[in-house]
């Protein structure tokens, strides 16, 4: 796809969807950080209707810390992967009360090397806690839509986020994501897409 079409593209689903924006609840970067772990492999809204218990009691690294790693998996265990998640949610809060005096870190390469924290994570917290997108989280919609429409032809997250980074200037950063997750959910699904009502069907690939 050529950066023309691509730009297009984004402007296309952003007309489509003005709303699009992140569907994680959190009031904290922290708080940001813990969600995005609890989201690896399970839905944002059962992320909502966990987190709510967890933070009013545990929304701080500090409070984390010092909370029992089985209290915390028995909250999180609707998230599924319960056990992983909370010892790498204790083994992250551990390292910015340690070495960031509680206070979540501000680039990529810091974010990156917290427990359980990888690229599409930082990707999340830097767009949405900052507001300062250094690239483009790339989860399973986005890649879907990626390879349907012909943002990238690659199959690793990394080689997509880099496919479409090539594409589309940084002004955009901050829609791309949300926008394929919202045309993900609403009409470009994994094994029924409604490519009938599909507002980019004609750059599409795959569905022609």
């Amino acid at each position: 796809m050529k950066k023309e079409e691509a730009i297009n593209v984004i402007k296309i689903l952003k007309e489509y969807y003005p709303d699009a924006t992140c569907s994680l609840d959190f009031k904290t970067p922290f708080q940001m950080v813990v969600a995005v772990m609890l989201s690896a492999q399970c839905t944002d809204e059962r992320v909502n209707k966990t987190t709510p218990s967890l933070f009013e009691k545990y929304g701080t690294p500090e409070a984390i810390c010092n909370m029992e790693l089985e209290e915390l998996e028995r909250i999180i265990h609707p998230c599924g992967f319960y056990k992983n998640k909370a010892k790498n949610i204790k083994a992250m809060a551990k390292v910015i009360v340690e070495k960031y005096d509680g206070k979540v870190p501000e680039t990529m390469e810091e974010l990156i090397n917290l427990p359980g924290v990888g690229r599409k994570s930082a990707n999340v917290v830097m767009l949405e806690a900052f507001g300062n997108p250094q690239g483009i989280a790339i989860d399973t919609h986005a890649k879907r839509i990626a390879n349907r429409v012909g943002l990238s032809k690659n199959t690793t997250p990394e080689k997509i986020e880099q496919d479409i980074l090539k594409l589309i200037p940084k002004e955009y950063y901050k829609d791309v994501n949300h926008l394929l997750v919202w045309h993900g959910r609403n009409i470009c699904d994994a094994r029924k897409p409604k490519c009938t009502e599909c507002p980019i069907k004609k750059y599409c690939k795959w569905g022609t």
